[in-house]
């Protein structure tokens, strides 16, 4: 029993009909929207982008030998990608909220450190309190002074 060959679906056509959806965009949209649904709903997923942000970031400087640390790398890219609306802040909020509620779990290794080097609990320790305290309000000081004349320059100038 023989079929028409007008019948018999070619090959290109079957091809044509399967990749439709793809080169439409309906398919590629339908995964980026079940997507940004998923990170958007789950903690850990939002926890693992703010991870691979930090691997990347740690990539790029070793790749490119960079005299910074990944993670600064990693929290520019987040803050261009974030500035220029290619993701938004609720695909990341719950697993920033998460890192800040845990932050004393990613300390104490320092501070077990600190209890291995008995010798910080003595007059070394309060040499290193003093400098601390003293860079801190140093900072704090010119930090003062110059949003002050920022705020005099305004003022003077009607600069809004």
């Amino acid at each position: 029993m023989s079929t028409p060959l007008s019948t018999v679906p070619s090959a290109v056509a079957t091809t044509r009909a399967v990749a439709a959806p793809l080169t439409t965009g309906r398919f590629f949209t339908g995964i980026t929207i079940r997507s940004r649904h998923a990170v958007r709903n789950s903690r850990l997923l939002q926890i693992a982008l703010i991870f691979a942000f930090w691997l990347l970031g740690e990539a790029i400087v070793r790749a490119a030998h960079v005299p910074l640390p990944g993670g600064i790398i990693g929290m520019a890219i987040v803050f261009g990608l974030l500035a220029t609306h290619r993701i938004s802040l609720h695909s990341m909020r719950r697993g920033a909220q998460w890192y800040l509620a845990e932050m004393l779990l990613f300390f104490v290794p320092a501070v077990l450190a600190v209890l291995n080097h008995s010798e910080l609990f003595g007059m070394l320790g309060v040499k290193v309190l003093v400098v601390i305290l003293g860079s801190t309000a140093s900072v704090i000081a010119v930090t003062a002074l110059i949003m002050d004349v920022f705020v005099h320059f305004r003022s003077r100038h009607d600069v809004v």
